[in-house]
């Protein structure tokens, strides 16, 4: 192959040795150099393919940590606002039954209830909801044991009493169910 075969042949060596006389390349250093340039344009090529690979991973990431934030932002507040849904919980459970049948107070357990109401609406709002407990078997991921209590009517491992309700805020535990299980009797 001569000089100029190989720049009629290949647009890039043909640039690269652009203005240089032909009868001054050699053609073993005109084969050697194409060959050169053809490895550098791979190279080049397959840091291109990795950027753009890379620049996806990045948007991919970037998106979801976007969706995560969004979905899960209300979460430290969620967590503050739980306690005060207890402490409401706790004060209608410590209302006497002759209490709520009493006129005078019956306007006043209604509006506890309605609270109550409204805050379980906007947990719901927000992706918060109550983990089950009662009845079911100890689940370590949404349940926390506190107790074991002794039971021949219950199967050993089985939620008995729940102390405290736990919360899910989307498919994320916000707070474990405190519960108490069965156990088998001494």
């Amino acid at each position: 192959m001569t000089d100029n075969d190989t720049r009629q042949q290949d647009p890039e060596v043909a640039a690269e040795l652009e203005g240089v006389p032909a009868d001054m390349i050699e053609p073993d250093t005109a084969a050697a150099e194409v060959t050169r340039l053809r490895e550098q344009l791979e190279s080049a090529k397959q840091d291109v393919l990795y950027a753009k690979a890379e620049t996806q991973n990045v948007r991919r990431r970037m998106e979801k940590d976007i969706t995560d934030a969004r979905a899960y932002a209300a979460t430290g507040f969620a967590r503050d606002i739980l306690s005060v849904a207890d402490n409401l919980s706790r004060a209608l459970e410590s209302i006497p039954a002759d209490l709520r049948d009493d006129e005078k107070w019956k306007n006043l357990v209604a509006g506890i209830e309605a609270t109550g109401r409204e805050i379980d609406k906007v947990f719901a709002g927000h992706g918060v909801s109550r983990i089950a407990a009662m009845g079911l078997p100890l689940d370590p991921h949404q349940h926390q044991a506190m107790l074991e209590v002794p039971s021949n009517d219950a199967e050993p491992g089985t939620v008995l009493q729940e102390l405290q309700a736990g919360y899910m805020i989307k498919d994320r535990l916000l707070r474990p169910a405190m519960v108490a299980v069965a156990k088998k009797p001494d």
